[in-house]
This record gives C-alpha cells, sequence and structure tokens, in this order.
C-alpha cells in the first residue's frame, strides 16, 4: 500500500508556461492519488489564479532573483516548510533554487528536487555549484537535450546518476470537434503556437511564407500566441506584403480547437527544453515539420511522424512543407503515427507514473 506523502510544489513564476502546466497537472494528479500536497506560488500569479479552482492548500509567497540575500525570506520559509513536515519539495525556477533550496535544507526536508524545464546550459558559478553539490539531491529533466545541458559547463556539478528524464504530460483523452478557425478558400493551414519572443524563432515563418507565396502556393500561418515581439512581428508582415498569408492569433486558450484547425504543424523555435505543442499537434494528429535540433528528435521521427530540418536551413525547411502539401496521404500516415508516438510517451498516466517511482511514492 502506497504510503501517502506531504509534497511541496514552489513556483514563483508569474505566466504560465510547460514548467507551471507541468507543476500545476503533477500536483492536481498526486492529491488525486492521496497525498498532502502544498503549493507555494505568487500571489494573482497564472498558477495562483489556476488553484483556487482546487482544494489544494497554497501558500502565497514572492522570491525574485535576489531574494537569496534575505535571510529573513529564508527563515520564514524554513519555518513553514518545518511545520507542514514537508518530506519532498519540487522546484521550478533557479531563483526558488536559490532561496527556497536553503530554507529546505535547514528545515530537514529529506527530498530536495529542481525540476528542469530548459535546454540552455547551467552556468558554472560559485553559488550554483554550492547550490547543486550541497543543496539539491534531485533534478528532474523535462527531456534528455536538458538533461545533457545540465552538465555542460561543468560534469562534475551534479551526480548524473540522480538526473531522471520525465517528460510533459498531455491529457490523450480529450475529444471535442470544435475548430478555431475555418479555412476561407481551400488553402493550406500552416500552425505554429509559442510565445512571441527571439527563442521561438517565429520570424523564420516571414522567410518560409515569402518562398511558399514565390511558388504560388495557397496557404496561410496562424500563429497562437503573444509576447514583447508582437508588434514586431507584425512591422515585419506588413513590410513583406504579408498580411493574408500570415495571420497573428495572439493567445489563444483552447489549444486543441486550434491544433485541429490546421493542416501542418510548423515549429521554428531556435531550441526547446521539450516541445509540449508538438506533443499537442501529435495528439491531434497533425504532421510536423521542425529544425533538428535539442529536444525535437525526441517528439518527430525524421520521415514518421515529421520532417525534421537541418538548424535554421529555409530553404529546406519549406521544401518540407511542400512535400506533405502535395502529399495528402502522407499528412495522414505522419499524424496517425504521431498520435500513436504521443498515447506511448507523453501520456498523464504514463508520465505520471514515472514521477511517482522516481519519488518512491
Amino acid at each position: 500500500m502506497t504510503q501517502h506523502k506531504t509534497i511541496c510544489f514552489i513556483n514563483s513564476v508569474k505566466s504560465w508556461g510547460g514548467g507551471e502546466k507541468w507543476h500545476f497537472e503533477m500536483a492536481l494528479r498526486l492529491k488525486n492519488q492521496g497525498h498532502n500536497i502544498i503549493f507555494i506560488c505568487r500571489k494573482n500569479s497564472e498558477l495562483d489564479k489556476k488553484l483556487r479552482s482546487s482544494d489544494i492548500r497554497v501558500k502565497h509567497f514572492e522570491i525574485s532573483n535576489l531574494s537569496f540575500l534575505n535571510l529573513f525570506k529564508i527563515n520564514s520559509l524554513r519555518k513553514f516548510l518545518e511545520i507542514t513536515e514537508v518530506e519532498i519539495l519540487i522546484m521550478n525556477f533557479s531563483a526558488d533554487i536559490k532561496t527556497a533550496g536553503p530554507a529546505a535544507k535547514m528545515a530537514g526536508v529529506r527530498r530536495i528536487i529542481y525540476r528542469r524545464g530548459s535546454a540552455i546550459p547551467i552556468k558554472n558559478s560559485i553559488l550554483n555549484r554550492l547550490l547543486f553539490k550541497k543543496v539539491l539531491t534531485d533534478i528532474i529533466a523535462n527531456s534528455e537535450a536538458t538533461k545533457k545541458t545540465i552538465l555542460q559547463n561543468n560534469p562534475n556539478l551534479f551526480n548524473a546518476e540522480k538526473i531522471r528524464v520525465i517528460y510533459n504530460g498531455i491529457d490523450i483523452d480529450k475529444t471535442d470537434s470544435s475548430i478555431f478557425y475555418k479555412r476561407r478558400n481551400n488553402e493550406i493551414l500552416l500552425g505554429n503556437a509559442g510565445r512571441l519572443v527571439h527563442q521561438k524563432g517565429q520570424r523564420f515563418l516571414i522567410e518560409i511564407a515569402k518562398a511558399l507565396k514565390e511558388k504560388g502556393i495557397n496557404f496561410t500561418i496562424l500563429i497562437a500566441g503573444n509576447g514583447p515581439l508582437e508588434r514586431e512581428l507584425a512591422e515585419q508582415i506588413k513590410t513583406a506584403d504579408l498580411e493574408n498569408e500570415i495571420k497573428l492569433m495572439g493567445f489563444v486558450k483552447n489549444i486543441n480547437e486550434f491544433m485541429r484547425s490546421i493542416d501542418i504543424f510548423l515549429l521554428t523555435s531556435l531550441w526547446e527544453g521539450f516541445g509540449f505543442v508538438l506533443a499537442e499537434a501529435m495528439l491531434n494528429k497533425k504532421p510536423i515539420v521542425a529544425w533538428d535540433i535539442s529536444s525535437n528528435p525526441e517528439l518527430v521521427n525524421h520521415n514518421v511522424n515529421g520532417y525534421l530540418a537541418p538548424p535554421f536551413k529555409v530553404e529546406i525547411f519549406t521544401q518540407q512543407i511542400i512535400n506533405l502539401i502535395e502529399n495528402p496521404a502522407k499528412q495522414t500516415e505522419f499524424g496517425e503515427k504521431g498520435r500513436v508516438l504521443a498515447e506511448a510517451k507523453f501520456s498523464y498516466d504514463e508520465t505520471t507514473n514515472q514521477l511517482c517511482r522516481f519519488l518512491d511514492i
């Protein structure tokens, strides 16, 4: 019989992203298994808003990148973790590690875990060496690509045997037929979803659209998401005379509706810790074209459920799109195989079971 544990998730990020989604979903699923779940987050953050609809105990606490210098904050967290008898602490953000990590260590928390979601090398700083050697007990990486970058700058930073890869989970049981966008004149619909920031590489879509337009292809690219580059992208689209071919759709609440609306999903990110939108596209049986970088090959099997183009080779990326446009049967084949892969590797049940085995609960 499983012994129920007191598990605390801490995530001080204001906005909503893949890390926040993972923390929220896993907290709910462990709560449903009977574990005592506590969530520490910033008041009125996106996480806080979502947690209000659950029965998870929430403590509001603000952490900044310099909070580790505030001994009062560290001591306050220590007392809370002691009083609530937290046995396992799972953190998501570098600022949280610096502040909550030492507090948990002083409180005697048995397992202090960093969940790493970014495939960017960790700085080999004195502070990081101290935290990773003396405070953290385990690390969860959201992909093999992320795991590799953890020790890239210092192979002795942390015990590699205590780094476990657990992918983000998706709800494979969702069934719906609603769509987000109706095609206007039988055009092929290409989709991209992500924050409008440098990392997501939406600027490549402008070059791709130019090439497709020059070849006389009837298409529309739908970009779901908002962010600081929205105005800049809009201006670039207008300057390139692509306003009829590229549509900025803003934040899309129901990503599955968006995925069902498109024919092919395009991921132009410069890097991804775990391309969650790829798993969502696979769930909705959409063929994929993406760069052959970071964690993308862990989701996209080239010529099985999509195509992987050499990094930033727009001409090849564009030709792979054309290959799919000209071969509807290939679109269907890739989509079906993507769904099978998504169910096998990324279902909530599978990823939750992996987490429970890792936590020994």
